[in-house]
């Protein structure tokens, strides 16, 4: 298990309030816009919400083109671009 995970799961009380702020980000226009590009390049790849364990990963600078990736492999690459 990751640290982070860890954490969250020993804190209870830190996991909602930080699923609380999660979601009150989602709901401002920045939020939805992200959201909004990620669920119509899913569409387009073909892999929104048929449960085949894919995202949609999206070429660099772009919102609108990309490619299927495991969504495990993908979720990672975030710590790669933090760490750099």
């Amino acid at each position: 298990m990751q640290p982070t995970a860890k954490y969250y799961k020993e804190n209870p009380a830190r996991n909602k309030k930080r699923l609380e702020q999660q979601s009150a980000y989602q709901k401002t226009p920045k939020g939805k816009a992200i959201k909004q590009a990620a669920n119509k390049l899913n569409r387009k790849l073909g892999t929104y919400g048929n449960g085949d364990g894919m995202d949609a990963s999206h070429y660099k600078g772009s919102k609108t083109k990309g490619r299927l990736q495991k969504a495990s492999t993908n979720r990672k690459s975030r710590l790669k671009i933090r760490r750099a």
